[in-house]
């Protein structure tokens, strides 16, 4: 079940696709929704900062705590119009702290909305999808920064390719599977999968009393993004189950290429967990 919910909310932003889409969430499985407003404080260079007057930097934190509580007051505002229950946590931090505290407070919930970073410009929050997914130990769904249309789950594709994290995906989609009227298995068949039929989870999850179909295509080991979000977009897919791709590179798990061209171009809510 989802009953406990946290979202990232664009703080000093006019518009928050993933906050709406929250509430939208919330509302459909009855859960609580709890909001993080980030009031970021700046880093000033030791070097810098006798150049910088202190009454600046104490202005700056005090715009940035505004901004924070304006996001507050909206989530609440439009949790009481739809009937959802909610609260919210103001976390004044430089960004590697309020990443990091994001990652950790959401240990503690049943799954971390966050928006996807604008392509165009990624800067904090995708730091924030990464250090979700990989330290939270919970599922993430990211949200098109696109995204208009409330929460459906009418056709939902789960991606497939025998590993551990897409395993773990699809079980921590579970919910979202059981309000779902078709659950696709999707697999792209590369030389890493091409032998995987897809039988065994295919009939696990109609154990589960869904109706599942198996999809296979042909694809290339460094075109699986295009392949999945092509068929999504192809076949009017609701919600997109996926494993989160990661490699250790100096001791730090940083995104696979699957993992990384979804987050980039993707068009529809994705559900990830690693």
């Amino acid at each position: 079940m989802i009953k406990d919910l946290i979202v990232n909310l664009a703080v000093g932003a006019g518009e928050d696709p993933a906050a709406n889409y929250a509430l939208s969430v919330a509302q459909m499985f009855n859960a609580q929704l709890t909001g993080t407003a980030i009031a970021l404080k700046p880093v000033i260079p030791s070097m810098g900062i006798e150049g910088v007057g202190t009454n600046v930097i104490a202005a700056a934190i005090n715009e940035n705590e505004k901004a924070a509580l304006a996001a507050i007051d909206r989530l609440h505002a439009f949790g009481k119009q739809q009937g959802v229950s909610t609260r919210a946590v103001r976390i004044t931090e430089t960004l590697t702290d309020a990443v990091q505290r994001f990652a950790t407070t959401a240990r503690s919930y049943d799954l971390a909305i966050v928006a996807q970073a604008d392509p165009d410009n990624p800067g904090e929050q995708s730091l924030f999808i990464e250090s979700a997914l990989f330290t939270s130990n919970r599922p993430i769904l990211v949200v098109p920064y696109v995204q208009r249309r409330p929460a459906k789950f009418d056709r939902i594709v789960c991606c497939w390719d025998g590993s551990a994290p897409a395993a773990r995906a699809i079980a921590d989609a579970m919910p979202f599977l059981h309000k779902s009227k078709m659950v696709e298995l999707l697999m792209v068949a590369t030389a890493k999968i091409k032998g995987l039929a897809g039988t065994d989870m295919a009939q696990h999850l109609a154990r589960h009393g869904l109706n599942v179909d198996i999809r296979k295509i042909a694809g290339a080991d460094s075109d699986v993004a295009n392949v999945v979000l092509a068929y999504a977009a192809d076949n009017e897919t609701d919600f997109l189950v996926m494993g989160g791709y990661g490699h250790s590179r100096w001791r730090e798990l940083v995104l696979g290429g699957a993992t990384r061209g979804i987050l980039s171009s993707m068009t529809v809510p994705t559900l990830m967990s690693h």
